[in-house]
């Protein structure tokens, strides 16, 4: 800041500027609130149907969220200048105190420009000499005193005025469109945020080798402190630069370089998750430098970084081992992606793996080390999909468009075609891990969770309360899952994939309202959308057949029937609580949701039983042995919640912490706890509390008895208070209707309708 500029400014141009700004917060404030209250509130009751089922909401949605940002980045804004002015003003009272002050007063300050400044002494006037009667100049220390203290002050003010520039550059240009969202209190807290940014990055400029545990400690503090702080993420980004990024991580990563000290391991495995959150909170910037950097990372991909460290790794391999954690930005995740998978397809099924191989000895991650060292970019890059739903949808999109059922391989996206069909995966478990599980193709399922839900894949139940995410986008994707995993290879490709049952049955749970609309009808005819509800604009479309062959491959492995069995247990009580035995409308379609409930179930245990039978030979111990780990299902009830129209019910035996989320009627959102639901929830957590056994051998005969009884119970539960409804409904035998619908469906080729039991 120039001299003059501090001590002749007014700044009455930036008083009125914040008045405006103030002016436009409180506005921005109101058209925040009438956007919440009065668009988005109304959008969410509205009854969507058609093409505004798919984009209405949507628009709505974002448009709502865009008055809210626009609020923070206005009071943001606001907030900085006026503490910026406050300051000046305050540095330039300093600067003319310290002027008019005696001995100072009686030198002379130019501005000689570019923040530049000349002192020097004047002679005294006759009456302020002393009793010698000198004139002299002021002598020399007082000038440089005085130039000292002017020194001080515009320092001080040019920091001040600088830090504001730069924070108000950076939070504007955060969004190409619309506003960004970030917020700050003060000029104070940018300015701190944005130096302790530069700080951090003066660190990853060393030798990584020559950084010290404490250094490393301190790092992590810093980037776990400000990992929601965009204008800190953005300038820590772009301060480090793409390559130094990579390189640093892959010094600090590789465990053969140093002797390190005790903690540094742990230190190093936290860095990694402190890295990937905010360089992926720096992704969602828009400004020309981080586009830059987004280019450039992706531009590193292919190429070997040229270091010593972890086998000279390429730029994919580091940044995918990055960004396993964090949120990104899905255009940034989609065009990284497309360009990896296109790599990896030329590398991938030549004999030696391109990525995982005796040769390649460069360990990247230090989570779940064990079973996954991080050396293949596609495990890390899947991972990022699973905690990024928006972005996993995209990569996985139904092409051209959603709203048909999906009957040939042409309308399959061709990153889930060469993912689920046609890629080599190996194990990249390190030598304790075993070698039988490929982490990799996990990590595939978790981001297709992700992609059909619209939840990360490792949501907890408190988050998924926030109610049911699923739209044409994600339906489009469960369209495509249910075409693969449901087809003639279905049944070779779920246990050519054994780590996928747990998704598949997580995501066959999430739509187990709309599997249960496609069996409703007789074929595709008659489907019945009063008893089966659309949950969601442009609900999911599989077809009769379709619906029936995914069940009945799904019914073929233990994790994924019983994932399933569970939601659709729960779906059905909670549609039939919403339409208790109280007038002939909710008989008729209670008596249609038992029934479509019955074949459903049918079709998993009819399943279950014939690859049991195929694998390990008909009634033979081994057979019954897995009948009854699979009656154990209801353990999945167990801790399950019920809140925004969904049920999470936990999934032990996971590879990550995860929840099946199954879709329930609205009506039972309010005191589940007294409904057949939260009954059935009750009585799941009082068998297990009291260790009830389920035979550790069950044959078919009994599994299916165990079944049917099911169905019984619901009946009885469904008519407890109601005993005339109960006569009617046995006189128009609903009992043997139901034992039909169970017994009579399931996996038998030709004869059932299903998928066959896998054969090796």
């Amino acid at each position: 800041m120039d001299l003059d500029a501090l001590r002749h400014g007014r700044f009455a141009q930036l008083g009125e500027a914040i008045a405006d700004w103030e002016e436009m917060t409180k506005k921005l404030a109101t058209l925040r609130e009438d956007a919440r209250n009065n668009l988005k509130a109304r959008a969410d009751k509205a009854n969507w149907a058609g093409l505004n089922a798919q984009v209405g909401r949507e628009f709505v949605d974002k448009t709502a969220k865009e008055f809210a940002d626009a609020h923070v980045q206005a009071d943001s804004i606001t907030k900085i200048l006026k503490d910026t002015h406050d300051e000046l003003l305050g540095y330039r009272d300093q600067l003319n105190e310290t002027l008019g002050r005696d001995p100072y007063k009686y030198c002379t300050v130019i501005d000689t420009g570019h923040g530049t400044f000349s002192v020097t002494g004047n002679p005294r006037p006759d009456w302020v000499t002393g009793p010698s009667g000198d004139t002299s100049p002021v002598g020399q220390q007082v000038v440089n005193d005085l130039r000292d203290e002017i020194q001080r002050v515009l320092s001080k003010a040019t920091e001040s005025d600088s830090t504001a520039a730069k924070a108000l550059r950076l939070l504007v240009d955060q969004s190409a469109y619309g506003f960004s969202g970030a917020h700050y209190e003060n000029r104070d807290d940018a300015a701190k945020a944005i130096a302790d940014a530069d700080r951090m990055a003066e660190i990853l400029a060393k030798d990584p080798h020559a950084v010290t545990s404490t250094e490393l400690a301190g790092l992590n503090a810093a980037l776990a402190r400000y990992k929601n702080d965009p204008l800190f993420a953005e300038e820590f980004a772009t301060q480090v630069g793409p390559k130094k990024l990579l390189t640093f991580w892959a010094g600090i990563a590789d465990p053969y370089q140093s002797s390190y000290a005790p903690d540094r391991a742990e230190q190093a495995k936290r860095l990694q998750k402190n890295l990937g959150v905010v360089i992926g909170r720096a992704t969602f910037s828009d400004s020309d430098r981080m586009r830059s950097w987004k280019n450039q990372v992706i531009g590193l991909g292919p190429g070997q970084l040229g270091t010593d460290d972890a086998n000279n790794p390429t730029g994919y391999a580091v940044m995918s081992s990055l960004m396993r954690f964090g949120d990104y930005d899905d255009q940034f995740l989609n065009q990284y992606g497309d360009k990896l998978l296109a790599y990896d397809k030329k590398m991938n099924g030549q004999g030696i793996n391109a990525w995982v191989n005796n040769v390649n000895q460069g360990d990247l991650n230090y989570w779940n080390h064990e079973k996954d060292r991080g050396r293949d970019p596609v495990t890390g890059f899947l991972e990022a999909l699973a905690h990024n739903p928006d972005a996993s949808t995209q990569f996985f999109a139904q092409p051209g468009g959603t709203g048909v059922t999906v009957d040939k391989d042409s309308e399959v996206n061709d990153h889930l075609k060469y993912l689920g069909r046609e890629r080599v995966w190996v194990s990249d478990a390190s030598l304790g891990g075993g070698h039988d599980h490929a982490t990799g193709r996990d990590a595939l399922g978790r981001a297709l969770e992700a992609a059909t839900t619209g939840y990360p894949a490792d949501a907890s139940p408190k988050e998924v309360a926030a109610g049911d995410r699923r739209t044409a986008a994600t339906a489009g994707v469960m369209e495509q899952v249910v075409h693969l995993y449901g087809g003639e290879d279905g049944p070779k490709m779920l246990h050519g994939q054994p780590e996928l049952a747990d998704s598949l049955g997580k995501m066959a749970g999430a739509y187990i309202d709309d599997l249960d609309y496609e069996l409703s009808g007789i074929g595709d005819h008659g489907k019945d959308a009063g008893d089966f509800p659309a949950r969601y604009g442009g609900r999911a479309r599989f077809g009769n057949q379709g619906a029936i062959d995914f069940l009945s491959v799904l019914g073929q492995d233990e994790r994924s029937h019983k994932a399933v069995t569970a939601a659709q247990h729960l779906y059905t009580l909670s549609m039939l609580d919403a339409h208790p035995p109280t007038s002939d409308a909710h008989m008729n379609q209670a008596r249609d949701i038992m029934s479509v409930g019955a074949e459903a179930r049918g079709i998993l245990d009819n399943s279950r039983v014939e690859q049991a039978a195929t694998t390990y030979g008909e009634n033979s111990e081994e057979a019954n042995k897995a009948l009854g780990r699979s009656a154990d299902w209801k353990k999945l009830l167990v801790g399950s919640v019920v809140a925004g129209g969904v049920a999470s019910l936990p999934l032990p035996g996971s590879t990550a912490a995860a929840v099946v989320i199954a879709p329930v009627a609205a009506d039972t959102i309010t005191n589940a706890a007294n409904t057949l639901l939260g009954h059935a929830i009750d009585k799941a957590t009082d068998d297990a509390e009291s260790d009830a056994l389920v035979p550790s051998q069950m044959s078919s005969r009994q599994f299916y008895g165990r079944g049917v009884d099911d169905l019984g119970s619901v009946y009885d539960s469904y008519f407890k208070d109601h005993p005339t409804a109960r006569e009617a409904a046995d006189e128009q035998q609903w009992i043997q209707e139901t034992k039909s619908s169970y017994l009579g469906t399931g996996s038998h080729e030709n004869d059932y309708r299903g998928r066959p039991p896998y054969k090796d």
